[in-house]
């Protein structure tokens, strides 16, 4: 388990990474170079996602409460001009920090994830927003041809956040209970159990029995298997290897 990161730190990750993300933009052969890691998409594709997504939750935090309806996502595409482009995805990137900064970590504000793990506040929507722009950023050096690998506590936080945000619900898990735990080498570990009350997680190093399965690997491979970037095959998995498949089918 990982120390939850402050506000400015999580508000800082976010102009970083979207800084990396328009210099893979700018560095890039061309806007229609395929993404490998996002099949069907093209760079601007990805662009456009991105920024639509920054603008997108600048509104909500700004406009709107816990158990609202889903707010529209309609807004004005990405300028498809490559300079005009990365204006505009430095433009987007600012609106939302500024919605954020202007909001504060503590306001409520709607969200599509149950609030088990994490809460529907400012605060948890920044952190959402790093892994983000983290992993869309890899996206974007692979189209371009440099990938990097994920700064560490950026992808540590991205695996708990994954954990806490995408993967704790109460929708009932359809095959026998069943534990995972991940190992990142410089990170820490986590366990995920499902079961028919759901799925949930807590430190791997409090549990007593013997998990189903275990992946080992550093914390930037974690974070890139969690978001389906990079193969199971390629890390060291014991224990029962299909469970892994198993749970990024359940969705």
């Amino acid at each position: 388990m990982t120390d939850h990161l402050s506000f400015p730190t999580l508000l800082r990750m976010i102009d970083e990474r979207s800084a990396a993300f328009r210099a893979a933009v700018a560095a890039a052969p061309s806007l229609d170079a395929d993404v490998p890691s996002c099949p069907g998409w093209t760079l601007y594709d990805l662009a456009n996602h991105l920024s639509e997504g920054d603008r997108f939750w600048a509104y909500i935090v700004l406009n709107t409460a816990p158990g609202d309806e889903r707010p529209s996502k309609d807004g004005l595409p990405a300028p498809r001009e490559r300079e005009e482009l990365i204006t505009w995805l430095a433009d987007s990137t600012e609106q939302l920090l500024a919605a954020l900064r202007e909001a504060g970590p503590d306001r409520g504000c709607w969200a599509w994830w149950e609030p088990l793990a994490s809460p529907h506040t400012v605060a948890a929507v920044a952190r959402r927003r790093v892994p983000e722009s983290l992993i869309h950023t890899y996206d974007a050096q692979l189209a371009s041809g440099t990938p990097q690998e994920l700064p560490t506590t950026e992808a540590a936080d991205a695996i708990e956040e994954f954990l806490a945000t995408v993967c704790t619900g109460t929708v009932p898990w359809p095959g026998e209970p069943a534990t995972m735990d991940y190992h990142a080498a410089e990170a820490g570990s986590w366990r995920q159990t499902v079961d028919a009350a759901g799925s949930r997680f807590t430190a791997a190093e409090a549990a007593e029995s013997k998990p189903t399965a275990a992946i080992y690997c550093t914390a930037s491979e974690m974070a890139l298997l969690m978001y389906m970037r990079i193969p199971a095959r390629s890390l060291r998995i014991e224990g029962d290897a299909d469970l892994l498949q198993k749970l990024q089918d359940w969705g």
